[in-house]
């Protein structure tokens, strides 16, 4: 009788897990197998007798699959469980893509104010530097222009003074003068900062209106704080006085009387403070009334108070 009745529950254990269940809706269990090296039968009834309750959510028909349906229902419940979690992992993503997107505006309106301020400090440094400049090279130019060259007569001498007749190159019939003098002058650079540059001068002496006699001073560079002394060889050659030869006497081609001339010339200077940018011109008008005497010929005659400098 027990063999019998341990046939029996094998049979019976046996019968329930091959035969499938009739409701789908019926409550899945999970039973231990006997132990294949067990063959009393009390052990085995005891085993079946008290197995639990595994899972009580499922139907006994996947029960049956074995353990391949528990991992395939856990791979469901898993994508199942995924699969619903989805939407919110979208939600985070694209939550996160405003996010990064917010940042990527936020510094590029950063960079973007920041070369704007760039930019405006580039413009402020250029207009403060070339107000500077302005300013600095105004200062210079003020500066210069107070220190102007100062020229000085000192004394002319006639050499030669001859008054003939002749006629001019239409063949009119005049008095013509040929002379030649000396001019002695002084120019100073008052300057202490910078050289000045004098460009070649001609020099004019005349009477009665009429140039009589020519000569020029040669362009020449004065340092600064210095000066020089210049001498200036003028001559006139059959010079046609017209009417103005009607009141000049003369003896052997001499002249008997003193002769009034006007001496007339312009120096021109300029200075290079900054280059090219700042430099000061200089001019000095000069004019001297002297009078030739026939009696003081080849001695110096003092420019001092003949002279006026504008």
């Amino acid at each position: 009788m027990p063999g019998d009745l341990a046939k029996t529950d094998s049979e019976a254990s046996s019968l329930s897990q091959s035969s499938p269940p009739r409701s789908p809706r019926r409550q899945m269990y999970y039973v231990q197998s006997p132990s294949r090296d067990s063959h009393d039968g009390e052990k085995t009834t005891n085993s079946f007798n008290s197995t639990p309750v595994l899972s009580p959510t499922h139907s006994h028909s996947n029960s049956s699959l074995g353990p391949h349906s528990s991992r395939e229902s856990s791979s469901t419940r898993l994508s199942k469980h995924h699969g619903s979690r989805k939407p919110r992992t979208n939600r985070q993503s694209w939550k996160e893509f405003d996010a990064i997107e917010e940042e990527a505006l936020l510094d590029g309106e950063a960079a973007h104010h920041a070369l704007h301020r760039r930019r405006c400090y580039f413009l402020a440094f250029l207009v403060g530097f070339f107000v500077l400049f302005t300013t600095f090279s105004l200062i210079l130019w003020g500066a210069s222009r107070l220190q102007k060259p100062k020229i000085t007569m000192k004394s002319i001498s006639f050499n030669e003074f001859v008054v003939q007749a002749g006629a001019d190159f239409s063949g009119v019939s005049t008095e013509m003068v040929s002379m030649n003098c000396t001019v002695k002058l002084t120019y100073r650079n008052t300057a202490t900062l910078f050289g000045v540059h004098v460009t070649s001068t001609p020099l004019h002496l005349s009477y009665s209106q009429l140039t009589v006699a020519t000569g020029s001073i040669h362009k020449f560079y004065q340092s600064r704080k210095s000066q020089r002394t210049l001498i200036v060889m003028m001559k006139g050659s059959h010079i046609p006085l017209y009417g103005g030869g009607a009141s000049l006497a003369s003896l052997n081609g001499a002249p008997t009387q003193p002769v009034p001339l006007t001496l007339d010339f312009m120096v021109r200077s300029r200075a290079y403070v900054l280059g090219k940018l700042v430099k000061p011109k200089f001019y000095k008008r000069i004019q001297c009334w002297v009078t030739m005497d026939p009696k003081k010929m080849s001695k110096a005659i003092s420019l001092k108070n003949k002279c006026s400098y504008s």
